[in-house]
């Protein structure tokens, strides 16, 4: 008895395996949950995880604060190294200025102080406080 093999296209994969082998996202679920929630965008338009993706098509993935808008240079669906993943797209030069300037930005209003004030500090806000400063 003959048996049939189901060949997929070799050059269309689903958007989540592939923002997963890009390593956008460490897990596939996290990858699925990011399209339906519309923080992935291709070609400028709302897609399902499923959708195909293919060589060319433009991609916008918003991850926290920051935007990739990012090209699609090579398909695959396995997991590799950053390096290897690094190849499969090529971000345009716009969103990387601008991950940059948003993380200046960040690290600029990010404070100083981390946990509870020492003894120092509290007798500092004291003295401001009541005016003695």
């Amino acid at each position: 008895m003959p048996t049939s093999t189901i060949k997929a296209d070799s050059n269309k994969i689903r958007i989540d395996k592939w923002l997963w082998a890009a390593r956008f996202f460490k897990t596939r679920t996290l990858a699925a949950d990011a399209v339906e929630c519309g923080k992935v965008l291709l070609n400028e338009v709302r897609v399902k995880p499923a959708k195909s993706l293919a060589m060319g098509d433009r991609l916008s993935i918003r991850l926290g604060p920051y935007q990739f808008i990012v090209e699609v240079l090579q398909l695959s669906d396995k997991r590799g190294g950053a390096p290897q993943a690094q190849k499969m797209y090529s971000e345009t030069e716009a969103s990387r200025l601008r991950r940059e300037e948003i993380a200046i930005q960040l690290k600029a209003s990010a404070s100083t102080q981390v946990g509870r004030p020492t003894k120092k500090d509290r007798r500092d806000l004291d003295k401001i406080k009541s005016g003695v400063w």
